[in-house]
């Protein structure tokens, strides 16, 4: 990837020698990593989320909007039942399941693009795990909850693992940091090996820097500049910064639905410095996003410049 240099291998990520994976099969589709950005549209079925919560908490408003994402162009639906928004109170277990199972039940009744649980817990992914879901999305890099990373191991499913610290109602108390790139990429290293241990193949290992989480304004910004640091994991980069609040705060926007021309620019950012797959929630705009970034960042010339001058 450009602009990395490798000697800072050793002080980013000691001993750390996995080789990049190719690409990824979930279900019909395969992820082919470095050929383009993917997109995972973001469903939140919570009342409580900060850009959408209330937008689709009932069965048929979800299903539509995942119906409308697929006809966005997005590649992965991910669903969430629990708010992680600075602030956010955990609301019990069996709330957290009872949102998301008949959810996932309707959209896989009528959809075969794959599916991710946003969750922390276990008992949440399991459950929706049984309903069809495909892969987990874990905000805590499988820190919350001790038995996370044995069930995935044990189902032998992709997994995103996301650097964060605290907890949504501690996390924006928790922003200093030695050096932010490299204590980002200690713990990610930390939790892949403790992914693999158990079972879980480097080939479905997904991370994500966590932009917004315990990560103030300046730094957010430097994740984005730096991303392409990360590829000395050698995993395929998730990057979520869409109508977030440093954006909101650049654009002077309390509105988190009317920052999307600022999430664009972020997303193009993060393709040019590394990303794999986006977070969005606003699918059509940032496909056509990615569409002409991937031309600009990832097009390989061809051999011959007679094949192109014309």
């Amino acid at each position: 990837m450009r602009y990395i240099n490798y000697k800072l291998r050793p002080k980013l990520c000691p001993n750390y020698t996995q080789i990049m994976p190719k690409n990824l099969i979930v279900r019909d589709r395969c992820f082919i990593w470095g050929q383009r950005t993917y997109l995972m549209g973001i469903l939140n079925v919570t009342p409580d989320s900060f850009s959408d919560g209330g937008d689709f908490e009932t069965v048929l408003s979800a299903l539509s909007q995942a119906q409308a994402m697929v006809d966005a162009g997005a590649d992965i639906i991910d669903i969430g039942g629990q708010s992680t928004r600075p602030g956010a109170e955990q609301v019990p277990l069996e709330v957290e399941i009872s949102r998301v199972v008949p959810v996932i039940q309707a959209i896989r009744g009528e959809i075969t693009l794959p599916i991710s649980i946003d969750t922390t817990r276990a008992s949440v992914a399991q459950a929706a795990i049984a309903q069809g879901v495909d892969m987990v999305n874990d905000i805590s890099g499988g820190t919350f909850d001790p038995k996370m990373l044995p069930l995935i191991g044990k189902l032998n499913l992709p997994i995103i693992l996301m650097h964060s610290r605290g907890t949504p109602q501690t996390m924006q108390q928790q922003t200093d940091y030695q050096d932010l790139m490299s204590d980002i990429c200690d713990f990610l290293s930390q939790q892949t090996t403790a992914a693999i241990d158990v079972g879980i193949s480097p080939d479905k290992i997904i991370i994500d820097p966590g932009i917004g989480f315990a990560k103030n304004f300046a730094q957010n910004l430097e994740i984005l500049r730096r991303l392409e640091l990360l590829k000395l994991l050698n995993l395929p980069i998730l990057v979520g910064v869409s109508r977030k609040s440093f954006i909101g705060h650049i654009l002077n926007q309390p509105e988190p639905k009317a920052r999307v021309m600022g999430t664009a620019a972020a997303c193009c950012a993060a393709i040019f410095h590394g990303a794999d797959i986006l977070r969005i929630h606003d699918v059509r705009e940032m496909r056509d996003l990615s569409l002409v970034a991937d031309q600009i960042y990832r097009y390989q010339l061809p051999k011959t410049s007679e094949s192109w001058i014309n």
